[in-house]
């Protein structure tokens, strides 16, 4: 079986109740190594009521504190950001096949100083690659054009060589034969009446298609229709242009069974696709 890290996330949250509820699970497809420490592990058992499992395998990381169940924490964040390190660091050395991220706190991190806007945008600039995020599951696959910007900026972003560039990748990282690409603007700008920036989407398909030699994108397609059942029986992939333009249609449709995975990257790397839902945090709720 497959050595898999796995970043525990933000303890302030679920991410520590999720790994020692499924590890039983687990640990029958891949050897789990918990990047977490002794200390921290028992003070986390402890409050949850949970017995430690006895074959729970550890990548201990530097780091003792108060855990404080659904609080905003710059110590918590701390931990969090090094719990991932480690992960990749195992990773990096070829210890493990792969990480697996629990639900980190973005304002958590804000507070240790640390500058990054999650998991992706991390691996993308300690990699120094186009990392790519994609959300979903068999039934359907979202990847994001532009992910944890505001959405103010998502328009600086649509530039015909930066679209080429993210299809072009794209299509190295996945299987399938047709992408649906959705427009920027509402009806995809309905021929320029509602903003231009479908035009260069339009153009940035057609090159890319021009460059595969295949009609393999298809679009801009306007998103107010872009999920119908119909159009859902048509295409499994997506190209969403920012990260709230799908992400509500996945979760709605699939919440407890979509993943987030990292495309275009030196490593493996899958996540839960939830956050550390702090309003159930350590009432043995989570699953």
């Amino acid at each position: 079986m497959k050595n898999i890290a796995i970043s525990i996330g933000d303890l302030n949250g679920i991410g520590i109740e999720i790994a020692l509820k499924s590890h039983n699970k687990i640990k029958k497809i891949c050897n789990p190594i918990y990047c977490i420490n002794r200390v921290m592990l028992k003070k986390s058992c402890k409050k949850l009521n949970i017995q430690t499992p006895k074959d729970f395998v550890l990548s201990s990381i530097d780091g003792d504190f108060k855990i404080k169940p659904a609080k905003i924490s710059k110590k918590s964040g701390a931990y969090s950001f090094s719990s991932f390190k480690r992960a990749i660091m195992l990773a990096k050395s070829k210890q493990v096949d792969g990480i697996v991220t629990l639900p980190i706190n973005k304002y958590s991190w804000n507070k240790a100083n640390i500058n990054y806007k999650g998991h992706t945008h991390y691996i993308a600039k300690a990699f120094n690659e186009n990392a790519i995020m994609m959300i979903g599951t068999k039934g359907l696959f979202v990847a994001f054009f532009t992910d944890h910007i505001p959405l103010r900026d998502v328009v600086k972003y649509i530039k015909k060589d930066l679209l080429i560039d993210f299809f072009l990748n794209l299509k190295k990282n996945i299987n399938t034969n047709r992408v649906a690409v959705l427009g920027l603007n509402p009806h995809s700008g309905d021929n320029g009446t509602i903003g231009d920036e479908d035009s260069i989407i339009t153009q940035a398909i057609n090159e890319s298609n021009k460059i595969l030699n295949k009609n393999y994108f298809v679009g801009p397609i306007s998103p107010d229709s872009a999920f119908t059942p119909d159009s859902r029986k048509e295409f499994q992939y997506y190209i969403s242009m920012y990260h709230d333009q799908s992400l509500g249609v996945v979760k709605a449709l699939y919440f407890d069974k979509s993943i987030n995975v990292t495309l275009n990257s030196s490593i493996k790397r899958a996540s839960v696709d939830h956050g550390t839902a702090f309003d159930i945090a350590y009432k043995n709720k989570a699953e």
